[in-house]
């Protein structure tokens, strides 16, 4: 019945919360590195191609709307087959690439409730949190149901509290421009900062989560477009904020050193030695929320993908969810053997080609189907293409590694995918899958 749907606010309050993640608490310190005190501006330039972006996730959600979310956006624009099976799992490699940067997060927060000898084992506690989330995930969805809501009001009110009282002691901080930080000495004026959009955007992609409420929304071709303009704007003001909140806190070389955990040390000049504890607090509750929930939707779609027959059947003993192990797994090896930024570039990397095939999808393939102004995702479709550039030469720069994991990463997919659908194509090209499109 259309009464136990979610209203337009209940759908802008879960997808807030969704945004609003974990990955707003190491990403401040990460794009500081790369523009210095402009990192405020950086959230805001990054909302303005977020917006442009949008554009066609709410088009595609209006004319499509499915709990198969992008999934479904991938199949309507390319049809079964190898390229959207290719895309599908490069989108799900970033949902489990952002579970791994916050497991890394909670690990580096945790921590500064532990003496300095124990600075190691941030990766330790993620890996011991991704274990606890694949515990609750295994006993059912009314612990997730039930926690979500609390969570998403926590976290939202708990970073909008620190923000506002932030800027309320501190006062506003000084923008000059004028820092140069070593990452960005050796790139031409003005490049640093257009790279350092790929990590705000990061900031900004659990909007594309809101896709999937699909019917579960009242007037869905309406609703699910306005909750994801209304989410996006939420959550520009209040990191815009808190940004400033940190700049007025602490000097930039501080915020670099402390990158991992920056709100945590932001918190202790304006709140004193409770805050800290208060902030670490917060940003445990919306770590542990957010790997939960984001397991869960992950392991989700790798489940729907397998019933699609775009990727193998997945079979573990008797384990009556097989794409849950694999997704953790996974989440635990990258936390394991990278840093929090080599996380984070990797899964910038992945979410700009997902989207730039979403943009392109919707230009050259649903013209007749879908009307829309070609401008905006056109418009999209290039500043991706331009901040993708500029990020990758900056790794090319700074850490090639990054580079050759996500190049062997993006190889192994298609290689993969395409052997997988070669084997259930028939002698006249067809590729029988094993969801009707429409139950997709």
């Amino acid at each position: 019945m259309d009464n136990q749907k979610l209203s337009l606010t209940g759908s802008v309050s879960l997808g807030t919360g969704v945004m609003i993640g974990a990955g707003i608490f190491v990403l401040m310190g990460q794009i500081a590195e790369l523009v210095g005190d402009l990192f405020p501006i950086a959230f805001l330039a990054g909302a303005i191609v977020v917006g442009f972006s949008s554009y066609s996730y709410v088009k595609f959600s209006n004319a499509y709307p499915s709990s198969g979310g992008v999934v479904k956006f991938l199949t309507k624009a390319y049809q079964p087959g190898t390229a959207a099976g290719t895309l599908s799992l490069l989108m799900y490699a970033s949902m489990v690439v952002a579970q791994s940067l916050v497991a890394g997060t909670f690990g580096a927060y945790t921590l500064r409730l532990f003496p300095e000898e124990y600075a190691g084992y941030a990766s330790a506690l993620g890996v011991g949190l991704l274990a606890l989330a694949f515990i609750i995930n295994v006993l059912g969805n009314k612990i997730i149901g039930a926690t979500a809501t609390v969570t998403a009001i926590i976290k939202v009110l708990g970073i909008a509290l620190l923000a506002i009282t932030g800027i309320a002691i501190a006062g506003f901080p000084d923008i000059t421009g004028n820092f140069v930080s070593e990452k960005s000495q050796s790139l031409p004026a003005g490049l640093s900062f257009i790279a350092a959009l790929a990590l705000s955007i990061l900031a900004y992609k659990g909007f594309t989560t809101i896709t999937n409420q699909g019917d579960d929304i009242q007037e869905p071709h309406r609703n699910m477009g306005r909750s994801i303009i209304i989410s996006i704007l939420i959550c520009t003001l209040i990191y815009f904020f808190l940004a400033l909140s940190v700049s007025a806190g602490l000097s930039i070389p501080e915020i670099i050193a402390a990158k991992d955990y920056v709100l945590a040390e932001a918190a202790r000049p304006v709140f004193g030695k409770w805050g800290t504890w208060l902030t670490i607090l917060l940003a445990m509750v919306a770590t542990v929320s957010g790997v939960i929930a984001s397991i869960f939707s992950s392991s989700r779609l790798l489940g729907m993908l397998s019933s699609m027959k775009q990727v193998p059947i997945l079979k573990i003993g008797n384990f009556r969810n097989p794409a849950l192990i694999f997704t953790v797994v996974l989440a635990m090896l990258l936390t394991v053997l990278f840093n929090l930024t080599r996380i984070a570039s990797i899964g910038a990397i992945f979410y700009l080609i997902m989207d730039m095939a979403i943009h392109w999808g919707l230009l050259r393939h649903l013209r007749k189907e879908i009307s829309f102004n070609p401008a905006i995702p056109l418009i999209a479709l290039v500043m991706d293409a331009v901040i993708l550039a500029a990020f990758i030469y900056l790794k090319y720069l700074d850490d090639p590694f990054v580079l050759i994991v996500a190049l062997i990463g993006i190889t192994l997919i298609i290689i993969a995918e395409r052997l997988f659908m070669i084997s259930h194509t028939d002698k006249e090209g067809k590729m029988h899958m094993g969801m009707d499109e429409e139950d997709i």
